[in-house]
C-alpha cells in the first residue's frame, strides 16, 4: 500500500504534466503527436495562439549602445547648432551617466547620409553593405525606454525588464514554442572574441523558467560548449551507459519529488549526448562554398592593433554560424557584439565597429532571403539605447570626442519573419532628443516579436511566486505598422 506522503507525490506528477503552467507535459505531448503527423490545426507549435509567420529568430545585439544620428537617423539641425547648448527646459528631468549638464553642447556628425534603396532610406556612409538591404528592413526610428545605464538598459532590452532574474526574451519564445531540433539546444548565444557583457549570463538566462529554456553559449574557441568533448579513453558506449544510468537515478528523484529541474536536468544530460555528434558538424565552415565565405568576410584582413584585433573574421564566422543554426532547427540565436559605448572617440570606433559587423551583417540578411528562409526568420538589430546629442563631456575629458547614453529616442530594425521592408517608422525631433511620432516602447517590441510568432504577450505567461509574469510586464501594444499582416 502506498503511503499518504507517495500518494501526494503522485499527485503533483499528475498536475506537473497536465499543468499549462509547467508547460513541460504540453511540449512533449505536442513534440509527440508532431512526430506521428497527427497534430493538426492552424499551428503544431505547443503554446501558440495563431498561425506564426516567424519560425525563428536571430537577434543581432550592438551592446553598448550605437550611435543612430551616426547611423541611420540624420539630422542636418544638430549640425547647424554644433556646439551650441540644449535649452535648459529639455535638461530638467533628464539624467545622464556622466554629462555635465552646465557645461553641455550640442554636437553635431561627420558623417554623411545618402537614400538607398526604392524606399529611400537614409543611411550613413559607415553603412556601405546594409545599404543594399534597406528595401528588406523595416527602420524603427523611434524607440524609447527609461534605463540609461548598461546593465539594467540590456536586461530591459532582452528580458522586459530591468531587474536579473527575468527570463529573456530567447527563453520565453523556447517556453511558448518548444524546439525545432533533437539535436541542438532550441536557444543559443555567441559573443564576439574576447568581450563579455554586464549582464553575463543574465542575457540569455530562464530566470524562473526551468532551466531547460536557458540559452546555450557557444564559444569562439576551443569546445563549442565546455565538456562536450569525451575525456581520454572513454569511449561514447561507455558514456551513453553511464549517462543512462545517471538519467535513471534523475527519473526515480524527480518520480519522488516532481521538481521539473530535475526533468530539465535529464534533457541536458541527453542534449548534451547528442551534440557530441551535432555540434562539430554545425562548427565545420568546409562544406561552405567560396563565395560563401566571402561574401560574410571570414578572411578579411585586419590590420587593427587595439583590443578588437579578430572580431572581424569572430564575428563574420559567428553570423555564418547563425545561419546554419536556424537552417538545423535552433529557435533563438544572439549574437553579442560588444561594445558600442563611444563616451570618446565616437568616429573612430564607429568606423570600427562597422567594419567589423556591416559587412557579415547584410550577407547574413541576403543568404538567408536567398535561401528562402528570410521569411520565416525574423532578425533584429540594435543595442539597449541610443547616444545623445550632446557631445560627452565628462570630468577629467580634455575633448569632447564621444556621446553619452541616451534611451528617450534611438534607432533599431528588424527583418523578415512577417516584417513589412522597405519602410522607417516613427520619428525623432530636429536634433534627436525625443520621439515626435508614433513612438514604440521595449514592450512594444517584445509583444510585436511574441506576435510574429503566434503569441499572445498577454496570455503567455508563467506563475511564480503568487502572480503571473509575463514579457511585456503589464504594458506592450503590437506596432501594426511593422507587420505584413496587420492584426484588426
Amino acid at each position: 500500500m502506498k503511503n499518504s506522503n507517495h500518494e501526494n507525490f503522485d499527485l503533483q506528477r499528475r498536475q506537473f504534466f497536465t499543468s499549462s503552467a509547467s508547460g513541460l507535459g504540453t511540449l512533449a505531448l505536442a513534440s509527440l503527436l508532431n512526430e506521428e503527423g497527427l497534430l493538426a490545426g492552424e499551428s503544431q507549435l505547443p503554446f501558440a495562439h495563431f498561425a506564426p509567420k516567424a519560425k525563428r529568430c536571430i537577434f543581432l545585439f550592438m551592446e553598448g549602445g550605437p550611435s543612430q544620428m551616426d547611423l541611420c537617423d540624420p539630422k542636418p539641425l544638430l549640425n547647424e547648432l554644433d556646439g551650441q547648448p540644449m535649452p535648459e527646459s529639455l535638461l530638467n528631468e533628464i539624467k545622464f551617466a556622466f554629462i555635465q549638464k552646465e557645461s553641455a553642447r550640442l554636437m553635431g556628425s561627420p558623417r554623411t547620409f545618402k537614400k538607398y534603396g526604392e524606399c529611400g532610406m537614409d543611411l550613413s556612409d559607415l553603412l556601405p553593405h546594409l545599404s543594399t538591404c534597406v528595401d528588406d528592413i523595416a527602420l524603427v526610428r523611434s524607440m524609447h525606454g527609461e534605463q540609461f545605464n548598461h546593465l539594467p538598459g540590456q536586461l530591459m532590452m532582452l528580458t522586459g525588464s530591468a531587474l536579473q532574474g527575468r527570463p529573456s526574451l530567447g527563453s520565453w519564445l523556447t517556453y511558448g514554442l518548444g524546439s525545432e531540433s533533437n539535436n541542438l539546444p532550441s536557444y543559443v548565444a555567441m559573443t564576439t572574441l574576447g568581450r563579455g557583457l554586464p549582464g553575463g549570463a543574465s542575457s540569455w538566462s530562464s530566470g524562473f523558467l526551468p532551466t531547460q529554456y536557458s540559452g546555450t553559449l557557444f564559444r569562439n574557441q576551443g569546445s563549442p560548449v565546455l565538456n562536450l568533448a569525451n575525456p581520454e579513453g572513454m569511449s561514447r558506449d561507455f558514456q551513453r551507459r553511464s549517462i543512462q544510468t545517471i538519467n535513471e537515478l534523475n527519473r526515480f528523484r524527480y518520480d519522488n519529488v516532481g521538481n521539473p529541474e530535475v526533468a530539465s536536468r535529464i534533457e541536458a544530460y541527453e542534449l548534451a549526448f547528442r551534440m557530441q555528434k551535432t555540434a562539430p558538424e554545425l562548427l565545420d565552415l568546409a562544406g561552405e562554398s567560396k563565395a560563401t565565405l566571402e561574401a560574410y568576410g571570414l578572411d578579411r584582413p585586419d590590420t587593427a592593433k587595439d583590443k578588437t584585433v579578430g572580431f572581424m573574421g569572430s564575428y563574420a564566422r559567428n553570423c555564418l554560424l547563425a545561419r546554419r543554426m536556424i537552417e538545423r532547427g535552433v529557435r533563438f540565436v544572439t549574437l553579442f557584439l560588444s561594445t558600442w559605448d563611444h563616451h570618446s572617440n565616437l568616429d573612430s570606433g564607429l568606423k570600427r565597429y562597422t567594419q567589423i559587423s556591416d559587412q557579415p551583417v547584410a550577407a547574413l540578411l541576403k543568404d538567408l532571403k536567398q535561401r528562402g528562409l528570410l521569411d520565416e526568420t525574423l532578425v533584429v538589430w540594435g543595442g539597449e539605447f541610443g547616444r545623445t546629442p550632446l557631445g560627452e563631456n565628462r570630468v577629467n575629458f580634455k575633448t569632447v570626442t564621444g556621446r553619452d547614453h541616451h534611451p528617450y529616442s534611438f534607432s533599431m530594425w528588424l527583418a523578415g519573419g512577417g516584417v513589412k521592408g522597405g519602410q522607417i517608422i516613427g520619428e525623432t525631433d530636429e536634433i534627436g532628443w525625443g520621439v515626435a511620432k508614433d513612438p514604440v516602447h521595449i514592450h512594444d517590441l517584445h509583444a510585436t516579436t511574441l506576435h510574429l510568432f503566434g503569441l499572445d504577450h498577454k496570455r503567455l505567461t508563467y506563475r511564480f511566486q503568487g502572480r503571473d509574469f509575463r514579457l511585456t510586464d503589464v504594458s506592450g501594444n503590437i506596432v501594426n505598422s511593422l507587420l505584413e499582416r496587420p492584426t484588426l
